[in-house]
């Protein structure tokens, strides 16, 4: 991997990752239109270590909230009725689907599902459900002419089961074209959720997940004779640049405005891919190695 190519592939990842777009599918993408080598799933689990270190920062005040007082409830069981001490067990529980199923489907995750027909297939579906998600919310929030706005619930209303949907939801972005945040924020809103409690929860979930699958990815790399460590550290550095810049403006973006430009964006994207590849103009499985 060159540095001009790490530079443009930490831009896309810090760029992508926190939008409902599927961060994994446009590096996957960028690539395969720019005639790279495909980064690989180690490449993006590695560099989302930068991205994750964004929320970390941006989360700062909350996570070091939780952290405090789930360690409390450890030993003082007044704390465990305590709304952040509660926030982080239902962290740990929302992990729990996306850590079993990323183990199962390591194989996987880091072949067939790289297709990119697969991929395209993800950000169409996916892009319309969010889309439908979506209405749903606006429709709650804005009422009608013989119906009040509807309450929609916040993450003190996030219970066990909740948090288990939220997790499953978030497992199913092991696909490139699904998209972390808009696979949860999605479920979030077709629960009840608002539009910034599940962004929030969503965001707070991704941490363990990616930082453990970032280390993970990163151990079995320092063991490997394939890995460009300056390049992929370049863009670990440069995706978090950027990625602490989009989180900050989504944030803002999220609880005024929709979510369908995303979502006319990953149809377009999608079927645009299908036809290119149905064309022969793109190969389904162009930049993989040995293929």
């Amino acid at each position: 991997m060159s540095w001009f190519e790490s530079l443009i592939l930490g831009l896309v990842q810090g760029l992508t990752e926190f939008l409902p777009v599927s961060s994994s599918a446009h590096l996957r993408l960028t690539a395969a239109f720019s005639g790279w080598e495909d980064p690989g799933a180690a490449f993006t689990a590695i560099t989302q270590i930068g991205t994750e270190t964004a929320v970390l920062i941006y989360f700062r005040k909350d996570i070091g909230r939780i952290i405090t007082a789930w360690l409390k409830s450890l030993t003082n069981k007044e704390m465990r009725r305590d709304h952040d001490a509660q926030m982080g067990w239902l962290v740990i529980v929302g992990s729990i689907p996306i850590g079993v199923l990323g183990l199962t489907l390591k194989d996987q995750i880091e072949g067939p599902f790289r297709d990119l027909r697969i991929t395209a297939t993800m950000l169409i579906v996916v892009g319309v459900i969010i889309g439908i998600a979506d209405r749903m919310a606006a429709r709650d929030e804005s009422g009608g002419r013989h119906r009040a706005p509807k309450q929609r619930k916040g993450l003190e209303d996030l219970n066990v089961k909740d948090g288990l949907i939220f997790g499953l939801c978030q497992s199913a972005a092991l696909i490139p074209g699904v998209s972390r945040s808009g696979a949860t924020i999605s479920g979030g809103l077709f629960m009840g959720y608002n539009r910034e409690a599940a962004a929030r929860y969503s965001f707070l979930l991704a941490i363990p997940a990616v930082l453990a699958s970032g280390l993970f990815e990163l151990k079995d790399a320092m063991e490997s004779d394939h890995v460009s460590w300056g390049p992929t550290i370049f863009a670990t550095v440069i995706a978090f640049a950027s990625g602490y810049a989009v989180i900050a403006w989504f944030m803002k973006y999220i609880s005024t405005k929709s979510f369908m430009p995303f979502v006319y964006y990953r149809v377009v994207l999608g079927v645009a891919v299908v036809v290119l590849v149905s064309m022969g103009a793109l190969s389904p499985h162009a930049g993989e190695s040995g293929g």
